[in-house]
């Protein structure tokens, strides 16, 4: 009996430091929160950073959108895309962000077309990324200032399986970002990871905007507060704060977590598939 008093007692104190630590994660992260979000401030890009913007992926979704408000803030485009007509409407209506993914969840020996997949996904969420870098950053160094703004995912944040190339492409881009932003922060540049969960987009297939999925607009414009303020960032409060939840459950339960939601949307598609 005695000698289980003295284990209690460590697993008491493992216990509340524990309870301590996650406490003190979710009150940084709503501080955060409240101060990004919740206090009126102007985005941290404009003319002041230099007169041009290069958006890659600009033609949908995010990419489109962050071409949009860039646009407000006053800034020139350079508008760059996969598609020539797309790109024309886009240039006529008013970046550094073009993605691609799965078509659905799979294992990876059973992904269709899965060398050609393979080169897709690396050169488009990894290559891509790696060669705008190295032509835009030169100006910003001679300037000693400029905003690169990187779109990685939520996958990246934790290993996603089902979609192992995209969410590993995603945590290559996360890293870079964070990387870059040591690097050259005290050269007056600022390097941004943005890690959005689902957003309504032609690649995640949602069409309906929510609370927990909204629009590309909506989604950037709540980015946008965070440039300047978080070199790494889910980008929408939301996602911030599901963001934090994951981050704290152990490596066990997320996988069992994960493992379900992302069998449960192969299997979905595979009966809508098999249907048509």
């Amino acid at each position: 009996m005695e000698s289980a008093l003295p284990a209690a007692g460590f697993l008491y104190w493992v216990g509340a430091g524990t309870v301590a630590y996650l406490a003190l994660r979710i009150s940084c992260s709503l501080f955060m929160a409240l101060r990004v979000w919740g206090l009126g401030h102007e985005p941290g890009v404009g003319p002041g950073l230099g007169e041009w913007a290069v958006v890659t992926g600009s033609t949908d979704g995010i990419g489109k959108s962050y071409a949009e408000e860039l646009a407000k803030c006053g800034m020139k485009l350079v508008l760059i895309s996969r598609s020539q007509d797309k790109l024309n409407q886009v240039s006529s209506e008013i970046m550094n962000n073009v993605g691609m993914s799965y078509e659905y969840p799979e294992y990876f020996l059973e992904i269709p077309d899965l060398d050609n997949a393979i080169k897709k996904l690396i050169n488009i969420n990894i290559l891509s990324v790696c060669k705008m870098t190295r032509l835009v950053l030169p100006g910003m160094v001679e300037r000693s200032k400029g905003t690169i703004l990187n779109i990685s995912s939520a996958s990246g944040m934790r290993p996603t399986p089902l979609l192992t190339i995209y969410s590993a492409t995603k945590a290559f881009v996360d890293f870079f970002s964070r990387c870059l932003h040591e690097e050259y922060r005290s050269k007056g540049i600022f390097v941004q990871s943005v890690l959005p969960y689902f957003v309504a987009t032609k690649m995640t297939k949602i069409r309906k905007p929510t609370l927990q999925t909204p629009s590309p607009e909506m989604f950037v414009k709540s980015a946008m507060k965070t440039v300047g303020w978080k070199s790494r960032t889910n980008g929408y409060p939301v996602h911030s704060l599901m963001g934090t939840i994951i981050s704290t459950l152990p490596s066990w339960l997320y996988f069992n977590v994960i493992m379900r939601s992302v069998k449960s949307t192969r299997a979905r598609y595979l009966r809508k598939a098999k249907k048509n």
